[in-house]
C-alpha cells in the first residue's frame, strides 16, 4: 500500500489545483446540449460528468488512462488498478508491494459467512455478493475517520484504505459465494504467495492443471475493469459516493445496477444463444446454418445477443482479446469454435437486416463461452466475475473523486407537463 499511497499523495495536490484552475477558466463553456429524446431516452450521449480513468471511443474501443485495452491484456489486474488510480503502470517493486498488501487484507470476517449461509439456498449469486459487501460496511475506515472529523482534502486517504480492503476481499467473497450457492464444497483459503487473479481462479475450485484457466481469469479481470463513468454500475457508484457514502455502500449500489439484464447479465444471454444454436444443429453449426438461425432469431422479433454497442462502431477490442485467447488455447473447444463462426456470419446478416447501428460484437459475445469450456457452467454466476473486475474501476473513480472534492450529484429534473408547455 505504501507505494500506491505515496504515489497518490504526490499526485493529488497538483491534480486538485489543476482541476480547480480548469473548472474556473472554462466554467461557462458548454460541453453538451440535451434533446427531449435524450431526456426520455436515459440521457444517452449527454456529456454531463467527468471520468479520467477510461474513455470509450467509437472507433477504438476502451482506452485506460491513454492506453488501448488490447495493449494491457497481458498485464496483471493489480497493475490495472494501479494504472486506473495513478495514470501510470507500477514498476516491479510497486506491483509486488500492492500484491502483498492485498494478500494481507484478504481475510473475510466470519460474520459475513454467517449472513450468507442464512440466506435462502436459491438466492441469486449477485444478491449474495452484494449482501456480503454491504454487511462489511461496519469495517469502513472512511466512516470511522469521518465520524472523528477530518479535513476534506484528506477524504481520499481512508477511501483508499476502504478500496484496498474491499478489493482484497472480493476474490475470496466471490469464490465463497460460488462454492456455497452451487454446493461445491468447503471454501478455499487465499494463498498469499499467489497474485490476486490467480487466487480467485484457485478459490473457485475449477480444475486447472495447465494454468490456462488462471490466465483466462486474469484476462477477464483486466478486460472488464472499467468502462467510462456513465454506465449504470459506475454511474450509480459515483452518485452514491458523491453523498460521501463509503466504498461499501457505493460499490454495493453500483453492483446492484450491474445485476440488471441490460448491463452485467448480457454475457449469459449471449452464451445461451450460442448453446441453443449448437443444440439445434447437433454440434458446431456450419456458416450456412448459423446464417439461417440468425435470420430466424431476427425475424421472430428478437436481437442477436452480444452484437451491437451503445458507443462502439467497430468490433469491441475486448472481444478480439477473448477471440485471440480462444484461438491460442482452446482451438478444439466446440463452444469456442461456434463463437468464432458466429463472428464470421452475424455481422454480415445484421448489415443486410439494416436495423443495427453497430453490427459488430461486444465483449459479452465471447466471454461466457470460454468460462463454459472450463466447466464454469452456472450462468447466474457470470455477473459475479464481472463484478470483481468492475470494482477496480468503481473504486479508482471513487478515490479520485474524493481527492478532487467532486460535488454531490444533483441533476435537475422536469415534468412531462413542463415539456408539453415549454418545448415547441
Amino acid at each position: 500500500m505504501v507505494a500506491l499511497q505515496n504515489k497518490l499523495a504526490k499526485m493529488i495536490p497538483p491534480l486538485r489545483d489543476d482541476l480547480k484552475a480548469l473548472a474556473k477558466e472554462v466554467a461557462d463553456k458548454k460541453i453538451s446540449e440535451v434533446t427531449v429524446a435524450q431526456a426520455y431516452g436515459g440521457m444517452r450521449g449527454v456529456k454531463a460528468m467527468i471520468c479520467d480513468t477510461s474513455v470509450v471511443y467509437p472507433e477504438k474501443g476502451l482506452v485506460i488512462r491513454g492506453i488501448p485495452i488490447m495493449e494491457l491484456r497481458d498485464r496483471y489486474p493489480e497493475e490495472i488498478f494501479y494504472l486506473l488510480c495513478t495514470g501510470e503502470l507500477p514498476d516491479k517493486a510497486g506491483l509486488k508491494a500492492l500484491q502483498k498488501e492485498l494478500a494481507n487484507r484478504s481475510r473475510i470476517p466470519k460474520y459475513v459467512w454467517d449472513v450468507l449461509e442464512a440466506m435462502p439456498k436459491n438466492s441469486h449469486p449477485m444478491a449474495m455478493l452484494n449482501t456480503g459487501i454491504l454487511v462489511m460496511q461496519r469495517e469502513s475506515e472512511f466512516k470511522k475517520a469521518y465520524d472523528k472529523g477530518m479535513k476534506k482534502t484528506d477524504y481520499w486517504k481512508p477511501t483508499l484504505e476502504d478500496a484496498l480492503n474491499l478489493l482484497a476481499k472480493l476474490p475470496g467473497l466471490a469464490a465463497g459465494v460460488y462454492r456455497l450457492r452451487f454446493k461445491k464444497g468447503k471454501r478455499i483459503p487465499y494463498k498469499k504467495d499467489l497474485d490476486w487473479g490467480a487466487n480467485y481462479a484457485r478459490m473457485l475450485g475449477i480444475e486447472d492443471k495447465t494454468g490456462v484457466f488462471t490466465k483466462l481469469i486474469r484476462l477477464y479481470l483486466v478486460l472488464h475493469c472499467d468502462h467510462e463513468g456513465g454506465n449504470v454500475s459506475a454511474n450509480t457508484c459515483h452518485t452514491v459516493g458523491s453523498a460521501l457514502s463509503d466504498a461499501y455502500y457505493s460499490v454495493s449500489a453500483g453492483l446492484n445496477g450491474l445485476a440488471g439484464p441490460l448491463h452485467g447479465l448480457a454475457n449469459q444471454e449471449c452464451l445461451a444463444w450460442v448453446l441453443d444454436t449448437m443444440k439445434k444443429f447437433n454440434g458446431v453449426p456450419t456458416n450456412t446454418q448459423i446464417e439461417k438461425y440468425t435470420w430466424d432469431t431476427l425475424n421472430s422479433g428478437k436481437v442477436i445477443p452480444g452484437y451491437g454497442h451503445a458507443v462502439l462502431r467497430v468490433t469491441d477490442p475486448r472481444y478480439s482479446s477473448f477471440l485471440a485467447f480462444g484461438k491460442e488455447y482452446l482451438p478444439d473447444s466446440e463452444v469456442f469454435q461456434t463463437v468464432a463462426r458466429v463472428y464470421d456470419v452475424v455481422p454480415e446478416v445484421l448489415k443486410k437486416h439494416g436495423k443495427a447501428k453497430n453490427p459488430w460484437p461486444n465483449v459479452d459475445a465471447g466471454s461466457g463461452a470460454l468460462l463454459y469450456h472450463f466447466g464454469l457452467t452456472e450462468f447466474p454466476y457470470y455477473t459475479v466475475l464481472f463484478s470483481v473486475s468492475r470494482a477496480m474501476g468503481m473504486l479508482s473513480q471513487l478515490i479520485l473523486n474524493r481527492a478532487a472534492g467532486t460535488a454531490i450529484t444533483r441533476p435537475k429534473s422536469v415534468s412531462t407537463q413542463w415539456v408539453k408547455e415549454n418545448i415547441k
